[in-house]
C-alpha cells in the first residue's frame, strides 16, 4: 500500500509539472524578500541549501516542488503551501534550474559614503536632553524587531510600554547599543540600511542613516565608542563608521577571497564582534571559511589578523566571558557547514580549537551562553543546533564538550543572564507542535528544569521531571490594531496602538524564539513570531508575567542594561 501511495504521490507531482506555467508569482521579488536570507544572494546556500542550477540539476524535480509546498522537518525551510500553489512551486524551480547571476556585487566605498544621510542634529538633542526623557535611564529600554514590518521598536523594560517604532529597512536583523555612550543605539536590516538613534531623546529618533549593501546582517560597536562596524552578504564584505555621525571610513571587500577548496569566490561577512580584550573587531566570512582581525587603533584600520580554514558556512558568533584578563578573549563563532564552533584566539590570533558540535547538528549560538559554573568550577559556554535539539555545552579555555542536553527541536537561540538559574533555549525550528517550547536547562546541573509551553489559548509553565503544571494563563490572540504611519522629523514611525483587537476566531500555533534578559535581570522577554507578541517572564522562576501586544514577527530583542556586560554584545 506505502508503495502505491508513493507512486501516486508521485505521480500526482509530474502531473502538475506537465501543467506548470499558470503561475503569475514574481520569483525574483519573491526569492529576494523570503529566500535569499537563508539561501543567499547568488544562491549559494548557508542556512539554506545551495539553490544554483548547477546543484539542482542532480535533485528530482517532484521532490523539490515537494519540499517548497511542505517544508523540511528539523531544518529552517518552512511549508510554503499557504502562499504557493502548485504552480508556483513548479515555476520557481524553473526560475532556479535557469537562474544566472546577475547580483554579484563589489562593495564601493563611494557608493556607501552618498547614501549617508543626517536625519536629526545629534549635538543639539544631547545638549537638550542631557538625561532620558521618555525613561528613568536609558539603560531601562530594550530594542525589538519587527521583522516583515520593517521596524524597531523601543520598550520600557521596566513596565513592558513600547515608547516608539521606527522604520528602518526590510527586515531588520540586529540591533546593538553603544556601550561607552549607551544612548545611542543602532540598527542593520537585511535590506543593507544602517541606522543610528538617539534614544534618550522623547520619541528616539533617528540621527542619521547610511546604505551599506543590499542584503547585511551583523553589526558591533568599538567598547571606546568610536567606531561601527557593519557586515555585509551583497556586496561581500563590511563598512566601518563613526559610531557618532554614521559616516563611513572604510569598506572591506571580501568579493574575492578563497573558500575552504580552495576556490577563489565572493563570500558574505556573517558574525561580527568587538571585543573588551583589545583594540580589535572580528568579522567573520561566511563562504572563505576565515576570520579576519581589524586593528581600529592603527591608522587606516588594518586587517592585522587573517585565521583559515575555520570551516564552511561561518554564521552566528559570540564571546567568552572568562572573568579576570581572559574576559573577551576568545571569538567563538558557528561553522553551519562543518558542524563545529570555532574558537579564534585574539592574544595570538590564531585559531585555538574545535569544538565539533555533533554530526548534521548545524550550530547556531544567537548571542550564545557563556557563564560560570560553581559545582565544576569551569567556564562553561553553549550553542543551539538547528537541525535536531540540542544544546552542546563546552568548557573553556580546554575546549570539551562537557554535556549535549537533549530539546523538543531545532533553535537558533540560546541565551543567559547573572539572574537566572538557566539558559533558556527555543525549539523554533522543531516541528508545529513542539515549537511553541522554550526549555529552561540548569546552568549548574545542565539538566532541563522547566518548559515554558504556549498554546493556542492558554501557556503554562511544566516542570520538566514531573511534569506538573505549574502556572497556567490565559494566551488568547487578538487581532492587530491598525495604525497610519506619521511623519516624525525627518522619518517615518508607525505609533503604538492603544488598545487590544479582538480575539482571533482561529488562532495559530504560537512559535517561540530568542529569550532576552531584561528589567535588570527581572524578566525574560520571548518572541512569539507567529501570534505577533512578546512574552515576558520571570527570570528567577520562569513564571508568565504579561504580553506585549500588537506586533508584526517580533523576533530579536536587546535589553540595554543586560548586553552592558556581555562582551562583544
Amino acid at each position: 500500500m506505502k508503495r502505491i501511495l508513493s507512486i501516486a504521490a508521485a505521480t500526482a507531482l509530474t502531473a502538475s509539472f506537465a501543467f506548470a506555467g499558470s503561475s503569475t508569482m514574481d520569483f525574483a521579488q519573491k526569492y529576494e524578500k523570503e529566500c535569499q536570507g537563508c539561501h543567499g544572494p547568488i544562491h549559494q546556500g548557508g542556512v539554506g541549501s545551495d539553490l544554483r542550477p548547477k546543484a539542482l540539476k542532480k535533485k528530482n524535480r517532484e521532490f523539490l516542488a515537494e519540499t517548497i509546498l511542505n517544508g523540511r522537518d528539523n531544518t529552517a525551510m518552512p511549508a510554503w503551501s499557504s502562499t504557493f500553489s502548485k504552480d508556483d512551486a513548479t515555476g520557481m524551480i524553473d526560475w532556479l534550474t535557469d537562474w544566472k547571476n546577475t547580483v554579484e556585487l563589489t562593495l564601493s566605498f563611494d557608493e556607501v559614503h552618498k547614501s549617508w544621510t543626517k536625519l536629526a542634529d545629534r549635538d543639539a538633542l544631547a545638549k537638550k536632553y542631557p538625561k532620558a526623557a521618555d525613561v528613568k535611564d536609558v539603560k531601562d529600554i530594550t530594542f525589538a524587531t519587527e521583522r516583515d514590518a520593517s521596524l524597531v521598536d523601543f520598550i520600557d523594560s521596566t513596565t513592558g510600554k513600547v515608547l516608539s517604532r521606527h522604520k528602518a529597512g526590510f527586515a531588520v536583523h540586529v540591533t546593538v547599543t553603544n556601550k561607552h555612550d549607551p544612548r545611542y543605539a543602532y540598527s542593520i536590516s537585511r535590506s543593507g540600511k544602517l541606522t543610528m538613534f538617539d534614544i534618550a531623546a522623547p520619541g528616539q529618533p533617528a540621527l542619521a542613516s547610511v546604505q551599506v549593501g543590499q542584503e547585511s546582517r551583523g553589526l558591533a560597536v568599538s567598547p571606546n565608542g568610536k567606531y561601527i562596524l557593519a557586515g555585509n552578504y551583497n556586496p561581500g564584505g563590511a563598512v566601518l563608521c563613526d559610531a557618532h555621525t554614521l559616516e563611513p571610513l572604510k569598506v572591506y571587500d571580501t568579493s574575492r577571497v578563497i573558500d575552504p577548496d580552495g576556490q577563489i569566490g565572493p563570500s558574505r561577512v556573517a558574525g561580527i564582534a568587538d571585543t573588551p580584550y583589545g583594540p580589535y573587531f572580528a568579522m567573520a566570512l561566511k563562504d572563505g571559511g576565515h576570520t579576519y582581525i581589524i586593528d581600529y587603533s592603527k591608522e587606516g584600520f588594518p586587517i592585522v589578523g587573517d585565521i583559515p580554514n575555520i570551516g564552511k558556512i561561518l554564521h552566528d558568533c559570540f564571546l567568552n566571558e572568562n572573568e579576570g584578563e581572559d574576559f573577551g578573549r576568545y571569538f567563538m563563532i558557528a561553522s553551519q557547514g562543518s558542524d563545529v564552533m570555532g574558537i579564534v584566539d585574539f592574544k595570538t590570533k590564531q585559531l585555538a580549537a574545535k569544538v565539533h558540535t555533533g554530526p548534521k547538528s548545524k550550530p547556531h549560538p544567537g548571542q550564545g551562553s557563556s557563564w560560570f559554573n560553581k559545582k565544576m568550577g569551569k567556564q562553561l559556554n553553549a550553542t543551539n543546533s538547528m537541525n535536531f535539539g540540542s544544546v552542546v555545552i563546552w568548557e573553556s579555555p580546554s575546549w570539551k564538550i562537557v554535556k549535549k542536553v537533549e530539546t523538543a527541536g531545532g533553535g537558533l537561540f540560546v541565551g543567559t543572564g547573572e539572574d537566572t538559574p538557566w539558559i533558556w533555549s527555543d525549539c523554533v525550528l522543531g516541528k508545529p507542535d513542539k515549537y511553541n517550547e522554550v526549555h529552561l536547562i540548569n546552568k549548574e546541573t545542565l539538566e532541563t528544569d522547566r518548559i515554558i509551553k504556549v498554546g493556542k489559548t492558554k501557556g503554562q509553565l511544566i516542570d520538566a521531571k514531573t511534569k506538573k503544571v505549574l502556572q497556567e494563563w490565559d494566551a488568547t490572540q487578538h487581532e492587530k490594531v491598525a495604525v497610519n504611519e506619521k511623519a516624525f522629523g525627518k522619518e517615518k514611525i508607525l505609533p503604538m496602538p492603544d488598545h487590544l483587537g479582538k480575539a482571533v476566531k482561529d488562532p495559530v500555533q504560537p512559535r517561540l524564539l530568542h529569550a532576552e534578559p531584561a528589567n535588570h535581570g527581572k524578566w525574560t522577554m520571548i518572541s512569539e513570531w507567529t501570534t505577533g507578541r512578546i512574552g515576558i517572564y520571570e527570570s528567577e522562576t520562569g513564571k508568565f508575567v504579561k504580553y506585549i501586544e500588537n506586533l508584526t514577527t517580533p523576533t530579536f530583542t536587546y535589553s540595554v542594561e543586560h548586553r552592558q556586560h556581555i562582551p562583544g554584545a
